[in-house]
């Protein structure tokens, strides 16, 4: 059996290992595909691997032969799910899989937007530290979190990490997630508050995204929800860029309605030029980087080569088509 991946690099830019799936069958690995060359490398082709190489209705439906598309990601939205449903094609992804990185992340950009650490590394380096007439300088405010109140907008494993991980800091946890919230979910953390979405807006100092991308959510914050917001609130997302309306936000980090926002991640993918966030004060960004650490992608292509060896044996998991 042929195995393809159209876009490995990204994944594996040759500091791990493919091995995994070369025990599965005949592999071949191209770093990149671009959308005119899909048709040609999946010819006759069943099974095949993608990051961020889309599937729509009009390529499905030219590929017959494909019965399994494996996401080397969380997200699976590049696929189009309700013909691959109506077709038996098989699609899988990789939840949790960047679970722990994530939430370290999340907590770095919230660190570095508190004590601007990056900042004072390059005024030293620049040597305004050695002549100043005092043995210590601070440029800008910085920000204590101890008493802090740290809201989380959606509440699964990565939040479920923040979460501790802010406890521990002395922030005070507040949570809205769109599912019911158990009992067994309420007793595991009891240092965490349960709330709506309206209470969340007006009590956090700091806000942090760990939703999906769906229609609920993108857009969630505009101009309407940020003046539902304390002044001086900080934003952090690392779950999707089209979460916030980015001039919207752009335009609250001008006024200061907004103090500050750390993000992963952004509505467009490599950032374009124009992004109004570019511009704005006080935004620390990051090129989508909280899956990139080494151990991270190697969970991944452990947890992608499961996912197919599961599928080869007739027992499929992670199935979301």
């Amino acid at each position: 059996m042929k195995i393809v991946i159209l876009d490995g690099y990204t994944t594996n830019p040759g500091d791990i290992s493919w091995a995994p799936f070369e025990k599965l069958g005949e592999l071949e690995v191209y770093d990149y595909t671009a959308p005119s060359e899909v048709l040609e490398r999946l010819q006759g082709v069943s099974v095949c691997l993608t990051n961020k190489t889309c599937f729509p209705k009009e390529v499905l439906e030219k590929l017959p032969d494909l019965r399994y598309i494996g996401c080397l990601s969380t997200g699976f939205n590049v696929v189009d799910i309700d013909y691959a449903k109506e077709h038996g094609i098989v699609v899988t992804n990789i939840p949790e899989y960047a679970t722990f990185a994530t939430a370290q992340m999340t907590i770095a950009l919230l660190l570095e937007i508190a004590g601007k650490v990056g900042h004072h590394s390059d005024l030293v380096h620049q040597g305004v530290w050695t002549k100043n007439r005092d043995f210590c300088f601070w440029d800008g405010t910085l920000t204590e979190l101890w008493g802090k109140t740290l809201g989380l907008f959606g509440f699964g494993k990565i939040a479920s990490r923040v979460s501790r991980i802010a406890s521990e800091l002395g922030m005070r946890v507040l949570a809205c997630r769109r599912s019911e919230v158990t009992e067994e979910m309420k007793n595991a953390d009891p240092q965490i508050t349960f709330t709506d979405a309206e209470t969340l807006w007006k009590e956090s100092d700091i806000i942090s995204f760990h939703c999906p991308l769906t229609a609920d959510t993108t857009g969630l914050v505009n101009a309407e929800t940020i003046a539902k917001m304390k002044d001086g609130v900080i934003l952090i997302n690392t779950s999707r860029g089209p979460v916030l309306d980015e001039a919207a936000v752009a335009d609250a980090l001008r006024s200061g309605k907004v103090a500050a926002l750390g993000a992963d991640v952004v509505s467009v993918e490599p950032i374009r030029e124009n992004n109004p966030l570019l511009s704005a004060p006080n935004t620390y960004l990051t090129p989508h980087i909280a899956w990139a650490p080494c151990a991270t992608r190697a969970r991944l292509i452990d947890v992608a080569s499961s996912n197919l060896r599961a599928y080869l044996e007739g027992k499929p998991v992670n199935v979301v088509s």
